[in-house]
């Protein structure tokens, strides 16, 4: 059985280190992708991959509200490697990202704020 991890995996927060991080060319946010197959106690590693963040495609990226926001891998079973991929134009696809997450992410707030003051109309309303 070939495995990465099944679980999403945060791979860091983005603001403030990523963009910080990256506003010097010469720093390179890089990952460790062990593919590997595991009988009983034994495991075998069939893959390893030592790559810039960069070249993984925002097909298996996703974006999550945790702090200032983290990248996270979705599926690292099934990852889209882009070798060669230029930062500048990654980058500029992650502004691309937030520009959608962050509506989203406000218009959730919106509801959930919402539920909240119907929760606490309730508490107000009941008896002790």
């Amino acid at each position: 059985m070939k495995r990465f991890v099944k679980t999403i995996q945060h791979i860091l927060p983005i603001e403030p280190w990523l963009i910080c991080f990256y506003e010097s060319d010469e720093n390179v946010f890089a990952i460790l992708l062990i593919a590997y197959e595991a009988q009983g106690t034994r495991i075998s590693v069939e893959n390893v991959q030592f790559l810039p963040i960069e070249f993984l495609g925002w097909d298996c990226l996703t974006i999550g509200a945790l702090g200032w926001d983290q990248i996270q891998i979705a599926n690292s079973n099934a990852l889209t490697i882009n070798r060669g991929y230029f930062r500048k134009q990654w980058m500029l696809e992650l502004c691309d990202k937030l520009a959608k997450f962050y509506p989203r992410e406000i218009s959730k707030i919106k509801e959930r704020s919402k539920y909240f003051t119907k929760v606490r109309e309730f508490w107000l309303n009941h008896s002790d």
